[in-house]
């Protein structure tokens, strides 16, 4: 039993390399399926392999691409490349949700469009990227994946203050100011914190986070996607 809903022919054609077969998996496992099925290792220690490599890949190219920005400007812009709310959205763009290995549970509950676990599973195929293929490949894959944003300065800016942008939005369909509900669950050490954003009665969307702020962020992009396609 593979657990993968889809066919990863296509999600290695969108990333433009081939990954080997077992590493693929390995990427796509989340620890709520590894857990179900005995224990099977996860995609945890190669999300924190491609977390690093995204981080080096994203500051090398801004690097470049801005020449006229200072220090606190480059910084910024790199978090909001790097952000939960950014990579998630990237992971809908690719379709990334129908490939990843979940646990009964966490499918029931809505977990492939969850953005914490889609934004874990970009860096885990980052990760995957590099060990198959090497650094050049990786940081290749992980420009490929970020054009969308860096090609729309709007999405872009709405990734880097997805609050802002969405209230600035809002004030422009009539609808007033977002309003914003958290809910928190789990231990203290490992807490997930579940915001809901409702703009008028126009969109409501929700969005997860390690943190009340990334939760916010997550929520606001979602709801600033979802209103800018109508």
């Amino acid at each position: 039993m593979t657990g993968v809903t889809a066919d990863v022919s296509a999600l290695q054609a969108v990333l433009g390399v081939r990954i080997e077969p077992g590493l693929l998996d390995l990427a796509l496992t989340h620890r709520s399926y590894a857990y179900e099925n005995g224990g099977i290792p996860t995609n945890e220690r190669l999300e924190f392999l491609g977390d690093s490599i995204l981080g080096q890949a994203v500051t090398v190219m801004l690097y470049r691409e801005y020449p006229a920005l200072g220090e606190g400007d480059l910084a910024k812009r790199r978090a909001s490349l790097v952000s939960s709310a950014a990579l998630a959205e990237v992971a809908r763009g690719i379709g990334l949700g129908q490939y990843i290995r979940l646990g009964r549970g966490e499918t029931l509950t809505g977990g492939r469009e969850k953005a914490s676990i889609l934004a874990d599973t970009v860096e885990a195929l980052i990760g995957a990227v590099y060990l198959d293929a090497g650094g050049e490949t990786a940081t290749e894959v992980v420009m490929r994946l970020l054009a969308p944003l860096l090609s729309d300065p709007e999405r872009f800016g709405a990734s880097m203050d997805p609050k802002t942008s969405l209230q600035e939005l809002a004030a422009r369909r009539g609808a007033g100011v977002p309003v914003y509900t958290v809910d928190e669950s789990g231990p203290d050490h490992a807490k997930v914190f579940l915001a809901t954003v409702a703009v008028g009665e126009l969109v409501t969307a929700q969005g997860e986070g390690t943190s009340k702020k990334h939760a916010e962020m997550a929520a606001a992009l979602e709801a600033w996607t979802r209103l800018s396609a109508h």
